[in-house]
C-alpha cells in the first residue's frame, strides 16, 4: 500500500491519511476559508458582480479538488480493499458519494 494513503478498511467509517497528505489538505482548507472573508468584502464593498462570481467560482474550484483528492485516495485504499474482501456495499456508498459531489 502506497504511504499516502494507510489501509482504511480495519475501520471503515474514518479514514487515514499520511500527515502528509492531511497538511495538504488542511492547507488547501486554510486557504479556502480565507477566501469567504473576501467574497463577503467584496460584497459590503459593492464590487462588480462579475468579479464577485469569478472569487466564488475559483473557490468552489478549490473546494471541488479537496474533494477530489480525498475521492481518490478512498477509491485507491478504502474502496479498493473492501472489494478485494469481498465486501461490495462500498461500490453503492461510492455511487452514493459522488452524486452529493455532483449536485449543483
Amino acid at each position: 500500500m502506497k504511504e499516502e494513503h494507510a489501509a482504511c478498511a480495519a475501520d471503515k467509517q474514518k479514514s487515514h491519511h499520511s500527515e502528509g497528505v492531511k497538511k495538504n489538505l488542511v492547507t488547501r482548507l486554510n486557504r479556502i476559508e480565507g477566501q469567504i472573508p473576501e467574497i463577503k468584502g467584496m460584497i459590503e464593498e459593492d464590487m462588480y458582480c462579475d468579479d464577485i462570481v469569478t472569487q466564488i467560482a475559483a473557490t468552489q474550484s478549490a473546494l471541488n479538488h479537496v474533494a477530489a483528492m480525498l475521492l481518490e485516495g478512498h477509491v485507491k485504499t478504502c474502496v479498493t480493499e473492501r472489494i478485494q474482501e469481498g465486501d461490495l456495499e462500498v461500490i453503492e456508498e461510492l455511487i452514493v458519494t459522488v452524486q452529493k459531489l455532483m449536485k449543483k
